[in-house]
């Protein structure tokens, strides 16, 4: 048997200094003979002759390239930027509609063709990033994945003859002169056998491989390869990336979005008409809609109270959980909660708690006392204590100076009424301690029977005059909870009723949700299996020579790899004791 005195040398180290690579080099172009530049032979490229096919070749070449993909990622991004910025026509149609009453020339250049900056998500030049990225991301990874599968069948690389030209390398004599040639073949076989053993433990693909040298020297090695895992997440990645664009392009289809406003004891039906605004995609059929319907029972809101507070948290709310009825088609009723950040999925539509407010009970009596306008108006805040401004349209039912008018009320709600300096009021905190309803009146015409589209939450003066306001001697109207006061000149009364809360909900229909979800958690997979799975190649050949058998250890990293060598080493030390 062979002895187990052994040696080791360059552990560690690096390649000897005479063991460079050296490259042969065409004359006069300084590059390496086996340079390729795609065009098939080392003579100039004549572009002249390239013809239609020649040219779709080169384009499909740039088009695939990671570099262009790279690009149109960045001009991706760089293009939703518009989105976030303007309101877009498909989520905010009203704050469209108040940018073109705000800016009216700068609104007719940038929503003309092919600027469309108010349509961004479905203009032609982003659709058109959008169609090469994908088609891009498809030329890139379908290539790479046949491959990537070629790669994965075939048998690890043939062990390089001269090791020590790899990282890591070292080398250890099992010394034994007194060993026989078919001793120390033996031996050599074993410690191959071990070492391919060794390797299969870890993870490694493990080829033993017999050659002779041109001396006549027999040479066995265990070839090893792992970290295929790290091209596999790599593709993951890119196809995750595709399911990604594919989904949210059958989710805009598709999609459904639809916006409402209860107040507390409104019912709601889910059907397009019920919706104060929605959008929806091209292919959507509101024959889709889940048929329920659902009440607003009660929406509470806790505040940071006074002695709570540190500092300006006063008023600050701390939880907003809205109580609702479920009813479902076949007349079956189940209570139900939603809170910020926790939707209530019915069927397979969450709905979400966007907002609130208070909306104001008003009812308005003409002089006779007929009601003429009895509603719960919702009044928007315009600060943390709930300072909300609000518009009443009376459209009929109120004669002013003989005449029928249509009367215009635009009104200030203070839940805590409370007085600045300057004798204004606010409001001091958004609970309902000291409620407040300030009215200012406007007799005329309130440019509803124009056929025109009008915000509930504006009231066109332009053809209108104040009868009631801070700037004439007749002062806005001033009521509480339960309080009535007459009309100027005697037109009617107005009382405010009660204020109970509103709140306002979003509810979502997109089949594809849920795979954007899962493709992006592939994503992101892929990408970390990607970054810390390392590529690596192993080699350990034995070589019998006079007076033992010489074991070699190198490896090979695709990438980069800090623990490379110490993996060799460690894989050395753990052979030596099995030996």
């Amino acid at each position: 048997m062979i002895s187990e005195r052994s040696s080791e040398a360059g552990q560690g180290g690096r390649p000897p200094k005479g063991a460079r690579e050296k490259s042969v080099r065409e004359a006069g172009t300084g590059r390496p003979a086996d340079f390729d530049d795609g065009s098939g032979s080392a003579a100039p490229v004549d572009a002249s002759g390239f013809g239609l096919r020649g040219w779709l070749r080169w384009f499909w070449r740039q088009l695939t390239s990671m570099r262009v993909a790279l690009i149109l990622l960045l001009l991706l991004a760089v293009a939703a930027i518009p989105g976030s910025l303007l309101p877009q026509r498909g989520a905010d149609p009203n704050g469209v509609v108040q940018y073109e009453d705000d800016h009216p020339a700068l609104f007719k250049v940038l929503d003309a063709f092919p600027i469309q900056a108010f349509d961004v998500y479905s203009s032609v030049w982003f659709s058109a990033i959008y169609l090469l990225l994908f088609v891009s991301l498809i030329g890139c990874v379908l290539p790479r994945i046949a491959h990537h599968w070629r790669a994965l069948r075939s048998a690890p690389p043939r062990t390089p003859a001269r090791l020590a030209r790899m990282a890591g390398f070292s080398e250890q004599l099992i010394s034994n002169p007194q060993a026989s040639a078919a001793e120390r073949d033996a031996f050599a076989e074993g410690a191959i056998d071990e070492a391919r053993a060794l390797l299969r433990r870890q993870r490694y693909r493990v080829e033993v491989q017999r050659a002779t040298s041109r001396s006549g020297q027999l040479e066995i090695s265990a070839s090893a390869e792992r970290g295929y895992l790290r091209e596999t997440g790599n593709l993951v990645f890119h196809l995750a990336l595709l399911g990604v664009l594919v989904s949210v392009a059958i989710g805009g289809l598709y999609s459904f979005n639809g916006q409402k406003v209860l107040v507390e004891g409104e019912t709601m039906v889910n059907q397009l008409i019920d919706y104060d605004s929605a959008t929806s995609g091209r292919w959507f059929d509101s024959a889709r809609l889940d048929p329920y319907r659902m009440r607003l029972d009660d929406l509470s809101v806790d505040y940071v109270t006074p002695d709570e507070a540190s500092g300006n948290g006063t008023g600050m709310a701390k939880n907003f959980t809205a109580s609702v009825t479920v009813f479902d088609a076949d007349g079956r009723e189940r209570a139900e909660t939603i809170r910020v950040n926790h939707p209530l999925r019915v069927l397979d539509s969450p709905v979400y708690l966007v907002a609130n407010g208070y909306a104001p009970t008003i009812t308005v009596r003409d002089a006779g006392g007929e009601v003429v306008f009895s509603e719960s108006v919702p009044f928007i805040p315009q600060d943390q204590n709930l300072t909300s401004l609000g518009v009443v349209k009376v459209p009929y039912g109120i004669d002013y100076e003989g005449e029928p008018t249509q009367l215009g009320l635009q009104g200030f709600f203070y839940p805590t009424q409370a007085e600045t300096v300057d004798g204004a009021f606010t409001s001091s905190y958004p609970d309902l301690t000291n409620p407040m309803l300030t009215l200012n009146v406007w007799v005329g015409d309130l440019g509803i029977d124009e056929g025109v589209p009008q915000s509930v939450y504006a009231l066109d003066t332009s053809a209108m005059t104040a009868i009631a306001s801070r700037t004439l001697d007749v002062k806005p109207l001033e009521l509480t909870i339960g309080e009535t006061v007459d009309l100027p000149d005697g037109m009617g009364t107005i009382t405010l009723e009660a204020a109970p809360r509103y709140a306002s909900f979003d509810v979502m229909h997109n089949p594809a949700q849920e795979w954007i979800l899962v493709f992006a958690l592939l994503a992101v997979a892929g990408l970390l299996t990607s970054l810390f799975v390392p590529r690596r190649r192993v080699w350990v050949k034995a070589l019998p020579v006079d007076g033992g058998v010489r074991l070699q250890y190198a490896a090979l990293a695709r990438g980069d790899d800090p623990t490379l060598e110490q993996a060799v080493a460690q894989l050395r030390e753990q052979h030596r004791e099995r030996l």
